[in-house]
């Protein structure tokens, strides 16, 4: 799977907080695939791609 924006920055790792919204899904994403990858691209764009279990 892999998804692609216009932004440069990788997504960051953060700690989620219960009394805030935000910062779940990475930490999510990660625990369930095998392997994930962040590329850039010259222009500036990224995309994200994520190896997950059959």
């Amino acid at each position: 799977m892999a998804v692609h924006d216009h932004c440069s920055q990788a997504p960051p790792m953060r700690i989620p907080a219960l009394n805030s919204t935000g910062g779940f899904g990475r930490p999510m994403v990660n625990h369930l695939a095998h392997a994930t990858a962040v590329t850039r691209h010259p222009l500036g764009s990224k995309t994200v791609s994520v190896l997950l279990p059959r």
